[in-house]
């Protein structure tokens, strides 16, 4: 990849979200299907909102950049649509305005991720008390309640790895992104698919291999592994042809709806969205992306 400039790290990190929140996903909000409290025009308005931050990031810390972006996410949309998404885009944009030309994204993110310190946790935690996510608990005196954090945002992601995959991708180098996300994005474009079948396919592969941590924390482990069982066999359902994949994604769709929306699979979302990021700022967001191209 070369080194992106301000208007390309801003337009990536818009894209990649509009790109995932206008994919019709089974048991997210998408064009067709809303939630009680959030619509597909909620998350619209937060990718345009979020595109200054990510524009800036390498002029900021990482935690400036989350704070900023749920910020300016606030100030449009009344409810949490993308702190998850900004948390995984944060350390990435960094790193991408910090890898110079032909750099290794990975390792240049590797470096962002261990210099992360206290003010930028104080900076998150921040974020995350504006954006008053869901399932959220506490840990012990790292709370995130505190105004004044005791550790660094990766030791504070350490603390949560095992209940959030967000968290754990802190501590993984963004394992998940690279070795999941990534390369289902890659492989399925290779494969002449548009970008939003693209996003599909990346959501279901990823959704089978990783149980969800936001369904596990309403609803437990075993409801989050039963998910991602469903996930690989809709997957499966793909050698039976499109027309038997369209039922089959219909029917996942309906067994993830609830009142609640408790069996939403949103943390499997922002993966995506960080993968989605990735892919586009590697490719420089090419023109073939753009929404009137025909591989949309």
């Amino acid at each position: 990849m070369t080194m992106p400039s301000s208007a390309e790290l801003a337009r990536a990190a818009q894209l990649a979200c509009v790109a995932e929140a206008a994919t019709e996903k089974p048991g997210n909000v998408t064009p067709t299907r809303a939630f009680h409290d959030c619509t597909y025009e909620d998350f619209l308005a937060s990718a345009v909102a979020v595109g200054p931050a990510f524009g800036a990031a390498g002029e900021a810390s990482v935690g400036q950049t989350i704070l900023r972006a749920v910020r300016a996410t606030r100030a449009l949309v009344e409810t949490n649509t993308n702190l998850g998404i900004v948390l995984l885009l944060a350390p990435l944009a960094r790193a991408a305005a910090l890898a110079g030309d032909e750099g290794d994204l990975r390792a240049a993110l590797q470096g962002v991720l261990r210099g992360l310190d206290r003010e930028d946790a104080r900076d998150a935690y921040a974020a995350i008390r504006l954006a008053r996510p869901a399932a959220m608990g506490e840990e012990g005196e790292y709370d995130v309640a505190r105004e004044t954090p005791e550790v660094t945002l990766l030791q504070a992601m350490e603390l949560a790895r095992e209940r959030d995959s967000v968290a754990r991708e802190y501590c993984t180098d963004y394992a998940i992104t690279f070795t999941c996300g990534l390369p289902a994005l890659t492989a399925a474009w290779s494969a002449g698919l548009g970008l939003r079948a693209c996003v599909l396919r990346a959501y279901l592969e990823t959704l089978a291999e990783v149980p969800d941590t936001l369904i596990a924390r309403k609803l437990g482990r075993a409801a989050a592994e039963r998910v991602s069982h469903r996930a690989a066999e809709v997957l499966a359902a793909q050698a039976g042809g499109a027309e038997v994949l369209d039922v089959e994604l219909a029917r996942f769709d309906a067994e993830l709806r609830d009142d609640g929306h408790r069996l939403n699979p949103g943390t499997t979302a922002d993966l995506v969205c960080a993968a989605l990021f990735v892919f586009l700022i590697s490719r420089g967001a090419p023109r073939e992306l753009s929404p009137s191209a025909e591989r949309w």
